[in-house]
């Protein structure tokens, strides 16, 4: 069978076990696609059938959580942990609590994991999770009780040498907290290295929290040198105002950008002196507010709930929000307004059509899995101290987070040039530096 037919057969096996999985089908394919180059140089890799078991994860677990809210009512939500590949080491994904969360959401997410997490040159494998619990307007108790339930389930699949969650949407310090709590006491040991994104009074590492959005503008700015080109004076747009999102801003500030633009679910700020990011975090992790609140304390700023963020004018977007939230017709108008670079914060928040878009028209576009990759990478930092019972600075932390994020950039852009030509093409990069690590990984291990 030649590569295209036997690329075309795993695409065609895939949507017929997985019917209905739109956003892990999308995933798929945007791998799959970018993967004959490396077959047909490594044609040993199509005989021994690795396509087809990077495609199905090694363990799919769905389970139920039953809690009781403060009213005393008896709530069920679901659970997943999708364990992808453990071929470079145990599992290491997130948790994500939100209404959207199922299966296809839960897979996807750990397909990409794979391959960001064999870019960092980290020891870690793929996987992902979370529920269909939304935290917002929960009480304090009622998420304890929820987290407790949830892990009372899943402990007996997680290890420090086996599956290692972290946080993602829904999921932070004080989730972390609740399921770290949780697990001590259903087994009885103080084992850190099982969750990461804990705070660092009691195992956490410094630099965790700002770094998946730290990473995405190391990212960027890598990216812009190659065009001798940086952030200094340059305008930004951010979306989101989560946690990936807040840090984004103020290290794109740091480096002489301009953010001025910024986001939630009800729509987008702009504030043209520069997004002020301690009141920022005030509304949104303090107060716990919409972001219009923002516009109500500065009088030069503006909200609107009427297109996206991405109709205001930038040299740099940074989408750090959700899935699939960069449509076709955003692309356009980034396009037309003359950005210079996009790097996905979030995890795959352009859709197909945008890429192509943005690709077409010569923009720097950095994928999720290359660009957001320092979040994964800084957990992993985080399991190295807990496994030395060591801490490190902040400075340290950041020195190799920085580091590590070149690394990828050079990783994509030497694997681009190798195996299709033009070192531009990121997409390509990641994707095939991404699956040859961890290929040569699963042929050395056997069909297991």
């Amino acid at each position: 069978m030649n590569v295209s037919a036997h690329i075309e057969a795993v695409h065609t096996e895939l949507r017929r076990r997985n019917p209905g999985e739109a956003e892990f089908h999308q995933a798929a394919t945007e791998v799959l696609d970018s993967l004959a180059p490396a077959l047909e140089r490594h044609p040993e890799y199509v005989d021994s059938g690795i396509l087809e078991r990077l495609c199905e994860p090694e363990r799919q677990l769905i389970f139920r959580v039953p809690w009781v809210d403060d009213a005393g009512a008896v709530r069920v939500n679901r659970g997943f942990r999708v364990e992808f590949n453990s071929a470079l080491g145990p599992y290491k994904g997130g948790l994500r609590f939100h209404p959207s969360v199922n299966l296809g959401i839960v897979k996807f997410l750990g397909f990409e994991q794979i391959f960001k997490n064999a870019l960092t040159g980290m020891a870690i494998g793929g996987g992902k999770g979370g529920a269909d619990f939304d935290p917002k307007g929960r009480s304090d108790g009622e998420i304890m009780r929820f987290c407790q339930s949830f892990m009372t389930e899943l402990h007996r699949h997680l290890g420090e040498h086996t599956d290692v969650p972290a946080g993602d949407i829904g999921v932070g310090a004080r989730e972390i907290g609740y399921l770290f709590g949780q697990y001590k006491r259903i087994t009885n040991r103080y084992e850190a290295g099982v969750l990461t994104g804990k705070p660092v009074a009691w195992g956490g590492s410094h630099a965790r929290t700002e770094a998946t959005g730290y990473g995405a503008v190391y990212f960027a700015q890598e990216m812009l040198a190659t065009r001798g080109d940086g952030f200094d004076g340059r305008r930004v747009v951010i979306s989101g105002s989560g946690n990936v999102a807040v840090y984004a801003v103020e290290k794109a500030h740091a480096l002489g950008g301009r953010v001025v633009a910024c986001s939630d679910s009800s729509g987008y700020l702009v504030d043209e002196d520069g997004i002020d990011l301690e009141l920022l975090k005030e509304i949104k992790e303090v107060r716990r507010s919409r972001i219009s609140a923002y516009a109500e304390v500065k009088p030069n700023a503006r909200f609107s709930d009427r297109g996206t963020v991405y109709d205001v004018p930038c040299d740099i977007a940074l989408p750090c929000a959700t899935q699939n939230e960069v449509r076709r017709e955003d692309a356009v108008a980034l396009v037309k307004n003359g950005v210079l670079a996009v790097a996905e914060g979030a995890n795959m928040p352009c859709t197909p059509e945008a890429v192509e878009v943005l690709r077409e028209a010569g923009v720097l576009f950095g994928p999720g899995k290359a660009a957001n990759a320092g979040g994964v990478a800084t957990s992993a930092l985080e399991m190295q101290q807990n496994a030395a019972r060591d801490s490190w600075s902040f400075e340290e932390t950041e020195s190799r987070l920085a580091a590590v994020m070149r690394g990828v950039h050079a990783q994509c852009r030497a694997t681009a040039e190798a195996y299709g030509g033009n070192a531009d093409d990121y997409v390509l990069g990641a994707n095939v530096a991404g699956f040859l690590r961890v290929a040569e990984a699963m042929a050395a291990q056997g069909v297991v």
